[in-house]
């Protein structure tokens, strides 16, 4: 039972690590605002959210960010807790619905109702907070205005959440067909364990 707790909490911190690195590794999308940037942090979050529960993925999602913070100086913490509610509004709904019945199906069902929550979730979050945020902390007194802040949603961050989720989703699928066997392997054993 004691080893069992370790692996799994080795795993995390092993998710939480490589998530880190590949958010390192984004890049903006054509047309769309230079600030928001892809990156596949959420895959090695998917994974543990697969593999344990959705609070595993939340847990990856959380080391990440921290990493990220202290790597960076702490640079942008506004930007961290936006990436970390993103990556929440995306991984739960595919663990979720993931967990219930366990499937190719029941993934892209959860892959794209986690689209459509982290671009819902986003667009109001952005609205209500991270974009007043911005506008009296970083010097973009523009987005103090309803209209600026509904412009940039519907021009910048609805498209951008629901390319990033379309983007991660299909690079996920086949990734999951091939670690299939192996976490149904690794579930297996640790339940046991």
């Amino acid at each position: 039972m004691q080893s069992s707790k370790l692996l799994k909490l080795i795993i995390l911190a092993l998710m939480g690590t490589i998530s880190t690195v590949l958010m390192l590794l984004d890049f903006p999308l054509p047309l769309l605002p230079a600030f928001l940037k892809v990156d596949f942090s959420d895959i090695p979050a998917l994974i543990a959210a697969l593999l344990f529960t959705p609070v595993a993925g939340i847990a990856v999602e959380g080391i990440k960010n921290l990493l990220h913070l202290i790597f960076t100086g702490f640079v942008d913490p506004v930007g961290a807790f936006a990436n970390f509610f993103a990556g929440m509004l995306f991984v739960v709904p595919v663990a979720l619905f993931y967990h219930r019945m366990k499937g190719v199906k029941s993934l892209v069902s959860g892959l794209i109702t986690g689209t459509i929550a982290l671009t819902l979730g986003m667009g109001v979050f952005n609205y209500f907070i991270l974009l007043p945020i911005y506008s009296a902390y970083a010097g973009f007194e523009q987005l103090a205005l309803p209209a600026a802040r509904w412009s940039m949603i519907l021009i910048g961050i609805t498209p951008f959440n629901i390319l990033k989720g379309i983007i991660v989703s299909m690079l996920f699928i086949p990734l999951f067909v091939k670690l299939r066997p192996w976490l149904e392997k690794k579930r297996m054993s640790l339940s046991k364990a």
